[in-house]
């Protein structure tokens, strides 16, 4: 058209490393350990490596729970095919089709090999959000309007609401329900550190293992997708599979840590709790407790006085 000008297609697209709301939350995070650590030289002796290993564990959790809000690697797939570029011509182009699925919407990322072809720059991720207050249909609109490239128009269509695959309502509803019960073990992240601070250790592990509870309780509800099998998403003369991805593992490992941490508090309160006090940095000196005082100093002219 017009000479060989595409006139839907007036700017490059790049493709996106990392959420902004990802980077702030590490960011945040990463603040408070390294303040920490900073800190850590005035700890004397093997307090100082239990407070740091109680820190850092505990800000793992924490940051864990609240990134993986934001990430859209719940589910990921990846095919490397020859496919069409744009609609209404037959020119093909030889390209990695990646599908990123998260709490709050898709992901689509087209990338060429190379990425210069057919003098474009072949490097798109394009998100389409399905979240409550979001309208997926209209993120597809204006994808089409942009004249956005062929597969990842395709791709996109599987997950409306109008598509026969009827997945919306599926993984619109179950990433609703991990989301809050991640909220919830926020929540419950931040009671259990209250607690680790006071004298009543053991509540802090039952504290923790609610937090393991809600963790594993969003994975559950984040798998019933797999109760609608996704339509098949055929590109090219290659198949596009999705698997779960390091989001879910990641939520999956730190869930199963809060379950062994809390277990393992409930069990040394019950068998070694001066073990436990001593890990937390509140056993009492029994030398200075029980100490009484050698003599008293007696001033003899307040008593000649007297």
């Amino acid at each position: 058209l017009f000479d060989g000008v595409f006139p839907f297609y007036p700017q490059q697209r790049k493709a996106a490393g990392f959420d902004i709301s990802t980077i702030i939350v590490i960011v945040v995070f990463l603040s408070l350990a390294c303040s920490f650590l900073l800190i850590t030289p005035g700890i004397r002796g093997r307090a100082r490596v239990y407070w740091t290993l109680r820190v850092l564990l505990s800000l793992f959790v924490g940051a864990v729970i609240v990134v993986v809000q934001f990430t859209g690697d719940w589910e990921t797939g990846w095919v490397q095919a020859n496919t069409s570029y744009k609609s209404f011509s037959a020119v093909q182009v030889n390209a990695d089709i990646g599908l990123h699925i998260g709490l709050a919407g898709v992901n689509v990322t087209l990338r060429g090999n190379p990425v210069k072809q057919i003098n474009e720059t072949i490097n798109y991720n394009e998100h389409f959000p399905w979240s409550f207050g979001a309208d997926y249909e209209r993120s597809y609109s204006e994808g089409l309007q942009k004249g956005l490239p062929s597969p990842i128009l395709y791709v996109a269509e599987k997950f409306r609401t109008q598509s026969p695959c009827a997945v919306h309502r599926q993984y619109r509803i179950a990433g609703h329900y991990a989301s809050v019960m991640l909220w919830v073990a926020f929540c419950t992240w931040i009671i259990s550190n209250i607690l680790f601070s006071m004298p009543v250790l053991v509540y802090g592990g039952y504290m923790l293992l609610v937090t393991g509870a809600f963790m594993i309780f969003s994975l559950v509800s984040f798998s019933t997708v797999r109760n609608s099998p996704l339509c098949l998403i055929q590109i090219g003369s290659r198949t596009l599979h999705v698997a779960y991805g390091a989001s879910f593992w990641l939520m999956l490992a730190a869930g199963l840590l809060c379950f062994v941490v809390g277990i393992t508090i409930v069990a040394m309160h019950c068998l070694n709790l001066d073990l436990l006090k001593t890990f937390f940095d509140l056993r009492e000196d029994k030398a200075e407790e029980y100490q009484e005082m050698p003599e008293v100093l007696i001033n003899p002219h307040t008593v000649n006085k007297g």
